[in-house]
């Protein structure tokens, strides 16, 4: 007999090819990240300073991972069906495409390169934009409006900087006259806006299902949001338009905004579960997300105290006195923790599988993380004052902890591949 409730109930909604790009992204990024830390092993004027290892790290790493992530979490929030694979595979793709044709092209003074290069990256971010905003037409479920609305403005913000920087490296009069200003504003557009406005907005509901709290609706959440989305572009406006007030106040706003990804981290901290199986996997991501907030802390209040103090200057911007605790801690550590978590939930494979993935990526999880927070430590102290040690010892001991952790992630992902294919022969 058929049951009418069955009828009317809609089918299950397929993620299979969307947890595989998101998984394809978080790998690319991890890649992204080594080389990073590799190119800092080449003479300087080969990698111009730190240009080309931050654009692989942030352009490479960081926004290839929010291509793949962002949607996958959209559609979930909603309980919708996800956009199409291929949108997906086309977003994530077209970005780090695009972002390794400029560190090429700009590396070797080819700017037809660069130029497109730049334009594949700008195309890949409007496509995960329309990738994570389609299922939204068809949700089923609350859409958690303010993450959301946040990831919309963090998308709009890195648009523009990619295309501030395609238009200097085309050569526009404009932007190359007045690149003195629009470089330090393109900075705060990226780093200080789209990276940890995605990676903050997205721990709000990531944290807690990482330490196994409930998520909680907090004013800290709302203020997160609020002080990163509005405080960065005021600051690159105010950078560019040389407004003291304008780059005081958003850099105000940025650091009320670090300081409530604080207080929502710990109080959701207190409320915590105790995890009785897999120490070191949760030891990994739980340790690697918090120590990714404290340098965020560190970072933003080294950017945030040289705009108050210089106020529009584009001497306020420096990327060498921001880049170990912002860059490697806050971004790194943020991307490498949220990939060990991910690959067991997302992954291929069964359960069976997903078990041994978390006990293969568990191990030596705390040698790992002081390996990594020591490694950030020596980039932050070394990098600034032009201290080689600590920054060669930094470099190293990160990409130590980074690569270790990368070769986990790839035995883990063929423990997931070797299963689903013994199932389904």
């Amino acid at each position: 007999m058929i049951d009418p409730a069955a009828l009317r109930r809609p089918p299950p909604i397929d993620r299979s090819r969307d947890r595989l790009v998101a998984l394809g992204a978080i790998v690319v990024a991890v890649a992204f990240l080594l080389a990073a830390l590799l190119t800092l092993g080449l003479p300087a004027p080969a990698r111009l300073g730190l240009w080309l290892p931050l654009h692989l790290a942030l352009a490479g790493g960081a926004s290839t991972a929010i291509a793949g992530v962002l949607p996958f979490f959209v559609a979930a929030f909603a309980a919708a069906p996800p956009a199409d694979a291929r949108l997906r595979t086309a977003a994530v793709a077209a970005i780090a495409a695009g972002a390794l044709a400029v560190s090429v092209g700009f590396t070797a003074g080819a700017s037809a390169i660069s130029v497109i290069g730049g334009s594949a990256f700008v195309g890949g971010v409007l496509l995960t934009a329309a990738a994570g905003l389609r299922p939204l037409g068809r949700a089923l479920g609350p859409s958690r409006g303010l993450v959301t609305r946040s990831y919309v403005v963090a998308l709009g913000e890195v648009a523009v900087g990619a295309a501030i920087s395609t238009l200097f490296v085309a050569g526009w009069p404009p932007v190359v006259e007045g690149w003195s200003r629009i470089k330090p504003a393109h900075a705060w557009l990226n780093l200080a806006g789209f990276v940890s406005l995605v990676i903050a907005t997205t721990l709000l509901h990531f944290f807690p299902t990482v330490v196994g709290a409930r998520i909680a609706v907090r004013p800290s959440a709302r203020l997160t949001v609020g002080g990163l989305a509005g405080g960065a572009p005021l600051v690159a406006v105010g950078i560019a338009g040389g407004s003291d007030l304008l780059a005081r106040v958003g850099a105000i706003a940025v650091a009320g905004g670090a300081a409530a990804i604080a207080v929502y981290s710990w109080r959701t901290w207190q409320t915590r579960g105790r995890w009785t199986t897999d120490p070191g996997w949760h030891r990994f991501a739980m340790g690697g997300l918090i120590s990714a907030i404290v340098w965020f802390e560190v970072g933003v209040a080294i950017a945030v105290g040289r705009v108050l103090a210089w106020g529009a200057d584009p001497a306020s911007w420096r990327i060498d006195a921001v880049a170990g605790p912002l860059v490697g801690g806050w971004m790194g550590l943020a991307v490498v923790a949220s990939a060990t978590h991910l690959l067991p939930a997302i992954g291929p494979g069964d359960p069976t599988a997903h078990a041994r993935q978390r006990q293969l990526l568990g191990r030596a999880a705390g040698p790992r993380l002081a390996l990594a927070n020591a490694g950030v430590a020596g980039l932050a102290v070394g990098l600034p004052f032009g201290l080689g040690p600590p920054s060669v010892g930094g470099a190293v001991a990160l990409a130590a902890a980074v690569g270790s952790t990368a070769v986990l992630l790839a035995a883990a992902v063929r423990i997931g591949m070797s299963r689903s294919a013994r199932s389904t022969a």
